[in-house]
């Protein structure tokens, strides 16, 4: 159900949203692609089979909805919509700049939901599909990840409402939970002094998965039109006995944590993709 397919998705500059772009490329799908990095977006686009380049800061509704109405016309419908533009930075609650915090949630959820409702409409057919890139951090929440796991929170509970809204259609719509995957984003965030003091006292969760591992199960998700899709295959176990993990992760991550967020509210670090408001 790839091959053919009108599907739209979001963040496609770099990440994951570029390599899941070129994959379904590759598998002959009809892509158009929206960011805000215009020379990162237009070289995806060029290796898309020049696909639509839409520049969109998915923040603002009204680019938003222009992007999805200039996707639908170029396209000649839409099929899919994968929500998965995002941001994100080390923020401890108390101390932390609360403008990193406000821009999370404008980016990460307001997004989502600005895409998903302008693309609802449209993907409302049998064989439609809306897929929401969450997070593993929607479901576990360490420390100076607080604006983060909130954002991806919303976004499951957001898809999640949409999913019975959209049923009466015949559309489908999935939640992605990833841990963290080889990008820039993982690169930027962790690359923080106070992040790699913490990710030491993170164990298995702490890992980094190669990015194909992501994209593999975002293709299998697509093609099944899945209500899940997890990356690396040891998420999807920890989302049914998260409110235990949580607990494991409240007791480890509290280990010599005070240092750690005096460093990070020195280190006051910026969002991991450069921001047009900023």
């Amino acid at each position: 159900m790839i091959a053919g397919s009108r599907i739209l998705i979001t963040g496609a500059a770099r990440g994951i949203g570029a390599a899941l772009a070129r994959r379904l490329h590759e598998h002959g799908a009809r892509l158009a692609l929206a960011g805000i990095e215009r020379d990162e977006l237009a070289a995806t686009a060029a290796d898309c089979g020049d696909a639509p380049a839409l520049s969109c800061d998915v923040s603002e509704r009204d680019q938003v909805d222009a992007a999805v109405e200039q996707a639908v016309e170029q396209l000649g419908g839409l099929d899919v919509v994968v929500a998965n533009a995002g941001v994100a930075a080390q923020l401890p609650i108390v101390g932390g700049n609360p403008e990193i915090f406000e821009r999370t949630i404008a980016v990460n959820l307001l997004g989502a939901y600005y895409t998903l409702r302008a693309a609802g409409a449209h993907i409302a057919h049998p064989g439609g599909y809306a897929l929401a890139i969450s997070s593993l951090a929607a479901a576990v929440h360490p420390p100076l990840l607080g604006a983060y796991c909130a954002s991806k929170a919303g976004v499951e509970a957001m898809a999640d409402a949409l999913r019975i809204e959209l049923a009466s259609s015949g559309a489908r719509v999935g939640v992605a939970y990833f841990a963290e995957l080889e990008t820039d984003m993982t690169r930027r965030g962790f690359g923080t002094q106070a992040a790699q003091k913490l990710v030491v006292q993170r164990g298995p969760l702490g890992r980094v998965a190669p990015l194909k591992v992501g994209i593999d199960a975002i293709e299998r998700g697509i093609d099944r039109r899945a209500r899940h899709v997890v990356a690396p295959r040891w998420v999807g176990p920890v989302l049914p006995i998260r409110m235990g993990v949580q607990r494991l992760v409240d007791r480890v991550a509290a280990r010599n944590l005070d240092p750690v967020l005096e460093i990070a509210r020195e280190e006051n670090a910026p969002l991991t993709t450069p921001q047009p408001h900023a």
